[in-house]
This record gives C-alpha cells, structure tokens and sequence, in this order.
C-alpha cells in the first residue's frame, strides 16, 4: 500500500528572516522510516572542488561543521557512500565523527555496487562481494545495520539483470544487516524485477529541470507505486559531479527574483514540486550554502512559475 500524501505546512511563498528548517519540506515514508523531504547528500565533504576529480582534501573541521548544522536545521536524512573519499577524508567517517551517537531518528543511506581502489580507480562488485561493501559502510558508520542500501547501478547496465546483485542484497536484509532497500541509475524494468525480489523503498537516478520526457514519467510511475523518487545533480544539472556550471536559464533567473531566492533554491523548490514522494538530497561544504538549500524546502512556487520552468 502506497504511503498516503504527507502534510506540508502552510508557509509564505517566500521564506521568512527566521531560519528555516527541513521540516518545511514535509514528510515521507522510507519504508517504517519518517524523513524530512529535504536532506543531504555528502558526496562533496571529502574534498574541495568536483567530486572524484579534485583530489584535494577538505577542511575537517568545516565539513564537520556543516554535518552538525544540518541536522540542527532539522535534516534527519543523509545520503553516503564508502566510495565518497579524497587521499585524506571518508565521507562515512567524517558522518561518524560528526554526529555519533546518532539521533534515533536519522536515516542515513547508503549504495554499494561501485568501489574505488587506494588510487580511486572505479571498480565494480560481483553479487558475492556486495557483503564486503555492506560490512565496510557498517565499519565507517559505527553501525550494527544499515537504514537503507541502494544498488547502484553503471550506465552500461542500463538494460542489465539486477537479479542476482539485488538478491544478494535482499539476502542482507533478512540477515538484519540493512533494513530497506533502493536503487540508483535504473530504469522501469529494472525498478520491476528488483520487486520481484524484495521491496524496494526508493529510486536514486539523476533528475532535474532539464530532464527529458520518460524521466518524469518514471519519476510519476514511482509515485503511483509508493516508492520514494531521490534524485541526485538536482542542483548540478549537466554538470554532474563538477557542479553547478553557472550558467542559469532565463527562466530559473525570473522566477528566482520573484521569490528574492538563488537559482540552486529554485532548482531545489521545483524538485520538491514534482511530488510528495520526492526527496531532495543536495550536497554542500560551504555552511551558508546548506543553510540556503533547507530554506528552499520553504518555497512554494505558483502555477505561473512552473509554467515558466515548464518552458
């Protein structure tokens, strides 16, 4: 049975001074699990500059900061991954530092299937080594088992069998080593077999503005199904893992000065506008720009403004 709509609450258009917090996003099910629709990606913490090109480590001390403040702001979903690393900072373990003993309710979740080796060349797990990534996100985490694990999958599995890798999964979770399961970078038939196996609490695949036609239509058919759509480069757009590239549409700019907000708010404010299912997982090291993305979880916009994205 499909999670009934959450309650948004009833705020301005345009956030007040006061800070805001996630929980002016509303609400969704993952699983048994309550979370804030606006939450945090940690992609980013382990180094400065694009995420995976840019080998420089990080500020310690910041990226800890901006853990802490978000879950001050009312963020109680975090997504990681023990691939998210530069030569001196793990993003699991800077989420350890930060905020263990975690809060009863913070949701954090993770995805196996892609490694990286000491050099941070890309590898990929075989069904029989997907434990071993689980028991290493449990070690960095100081964990006894896992909120949620996606299955996240390589472009060139686009039409791939998910069966054995998602079974394999699903035999963890009847271990009590993870308690829901998602998927990340599929596709509707993969969506459907995963099911098959065992149920499946979220899709994690790239969405934004510019997406084409099916994307929304598998963002909508998640909806249909109760399933959690979380998309990632929401903000970043074409420019993935390198980040916002600056240059923003005319449409984004208008509707951005009608709300006083910035171009990433807006991004933010029209994903959250695609459904009560969707989930917003932005990414940061700079604190005043997490502070900026929860108050995007404010912003209503008008039927005039998504027209105007729409374009």
């Amino acid at each position: 049975m499909a999670p009934s709509v959450p309650s948004v609450p009833p705020v301005p258009s345009v956030p007040s001074p006061e800070v805001v917090t996630a929980s002016a996003s509303g609400t969704w099910l993952l699983g048994d699990l309550t979370v804030n629709r606006l939450g945090f990606g940690s992609m980013r913490l382990p180094q400065n500059g694009a995420a995976f090109a840019d080998r420089t480590p990080s500020d310690r001390a910041r990226a800890l900061t901006v853990l802490r403040r978000a879950v001050e702001l009312g963020v109680n979903h975090i997504d990681t991954a023990a691939f998210y690393f530069s030569p001196l900072r793990s993003a699991n373990e800077l989420i350890n530092s930060a905020l263990a003993p975690y809060a009863d309710d913070l949701v954090i979740t993770t995805k196996v299937g892609p490694g990286r080796d000491p050099s941070g060349a890309w590898v990929w797990a075989t069904p029989e080594q997907l434990r071993g990534q689980v028991e290493e996100n449990l070690r960095q985490l100081g964990r006894d088992h896992l909120d949620v694990v996606n299955l996240r999958l390589a472009g060139t599995q686009a039409s791939a069998s998910v069966a054995e890798h998602f079974g394999a999964l699903a035999e963890l979770r009847t271990a009590g080593l993870i308690r829901h399961l998602g998927i990340s970078n599929t596709s509707p038939a993969q969506l459907a077999e995963a099911q098959g196996i065992a149920p499946v609490v979220c899709v994690q695949n790239a969405y934004g503005i510019e997406s084409p036609a099916e994307r929304h239509a598998f963002l909508r058919s998640c909806g249909d199904q109760g399933i959690a759509f979380v998309p990632f480069f929401a903000v970043a757009g074409t420019g993935r893992e390198e980040g916002a590239t600056g240059t923003v549409s005319e449409a984004v700019e208008t509707v951005a000065r009608r709300h006083g907000a910035t171009p990433a708010q807006i991004r933010l404010a029209w994903t959250l506008h695609q459904g009560p299912h969707v989930l917003a997982i932005p990414g940061t090291g700079n604190p005043d720009h997490l502070v900026e993305n929860v108050a995007a979880g404010a912003l209503r916009l008008t039927a005039e403004d998504l027209a105007l994205l729409a374009s």
